[in-house]
């Protein structure tokens, strides 16, 4: 199902009346994307093959930042959108949490930078780093302050701005990847009871959202296959690093596609599994949006139709952190995902990390 897809005429499914397990639901949200878009002709000039890029990824444009933005300016232009689109003020956002593998710098986090410019005094800010499986670990981590009671309003914020750490000369790497920023807005749902310590915890039923089940994990004996090599504490830049191309991703792809189309189908039985739910209670699948081939391939494998299938990466590439809650608010926009459905998230990416949820819209 592509971004252009046809609204979905079904009945919303209740069949399955199971309690979230987190009592999380999304209040909204919103993205961003630089203006400047990209398309494969255009990167002829560089010795990339459009026909190729389309065969073996199904990318056909990209947006790419211009030169004076970066991942803060991209992930607080998403995250101002989002409280608007929630109706919440941002002094009353009480944590930040934004997943990217590109801050502007090693240290402030891109978080504090989004809490300062948003106007945030309350919040708590950090960032997490699992690169494309970013979103996921970002979601899941905020939803446990929200589920006991510990916050109220989170905003949660995926963002990367992967063409700086792109090498153009790389013509089959440079096409995949675009550059975007996503943010949801994370409250309790449910009724709220007080616990015997005063705090007030969001107890829900069967009809209200929530977090179902999930599983974050990783493999880091394949890192190599997905790898900044300079630019930290192993390899400080020099200019001999620069002029080496040391800053740049080096991928193996090849490695890396297997893992994924093995991995997916399996992890996506799992979750089932923890949850007591098929593929069949599923309304809506949304995968990171790295590679046509790997979504088609993994969905094969689960017997999943492309109806129940969201995807966008024809537009975008692949955004990184931003792929997931990207696609999400594009979905309940277009009216494929309803509120009271059933969704399931799987992100995956260097690390080589995971995280899947089934989540109750």
């Amino acid at each position: 199902m592509s971004a252009h897809a046809p609204r979905r005429n079904a009945e919303v499914r209740r069949s399955v009346a199971r309690v979230p397990r987190l009592a999380v639901q999304v209040r909204g949200g919103a993205f961003f994307l630089p203006d400047n878009v990209v398309t494969n002709e255009d990167l002829a000039a560089l010795g990339c093959d459009s026909d190729w890029i389309v065969q073996r990824t199904g990318i056909r444009q990209r947006r790419i930042a211009l030169p004076d933005q970066s991942t803060s300016d991209l992930a607080v232009e998403a995250g101002r959108r989002c409280l608007q689109a929630a109706g919440v003020e941002a002094e009353a956002v009480d944590l930040i949490v934004v997943a990217t593998c590109t801050p502007d710098h090693i240290a402030p986090s891109v978080a504090c930078l989004v809490q300062d410019r948003l106007g945030c005094p309350q919040a708590a800010a950090f960032d997490v780093n699992a690169a494309c499986s970013g979103f996921m670990y970002a979601y899941l981590s905020a939803a446990q302050f929200v589920a006991s009671g510990s916050y109220q309003n989170v905003l949660v914020i995926g963002a990367d701005l992967l063409s700086r750490f792109i090498d153009p000369a790389d013509v089959k790497t440079y096409p995949l990847f675009g550059d975007g920023a996503a943010a949801l807005l994370l409250q309790p749902s449910g009724r709220g009871v007080i616990s015997t310590d005063g705090v007030r915890l969001p107890i829900a039923t069967a009809a209200d959202a929530g977090i179902l089940g999930f599983q974050l994990g990783a493999d880091g004996s394949l890192g190599q296959s997905l790898l900044f090599p300079a630019g930290g504490s192993r390899q400080p830049i020099t200019p001999e690093v620069l002029a080496a191309g040391g800053q740049y991703l080096q991928m193996d792809g090849r490695t890396v596609f297997k893992w994924a189309v093995q991995w997916i189908p399996q992890v996506v039985q799992r979750v089932l599994r923890q949850c007591q739910l098929t593929t069949d209670d599923i309304d809506l699948f949304i995968l990171h949006q790295a590679n046509s081939r790997i979504i088609e391939a993994a969905m094969q494998g689960l017997a999943i139709t492309d109806q129940r299938v969201w995807t966008n990466l024809e537009q975008y590439g692949n955004t990184c952190a931003a792929s997931i809650p990207l696609a999400l608010i594009e979905a309940e926009a277009a009216g494929v995902l309803q509120r009271g459905q059933n969704v399931l998230l799987c992100g995956f990416g260097a690390g080589l990390t995971w995280g899947t949820a089934v989540v109750r819209w």
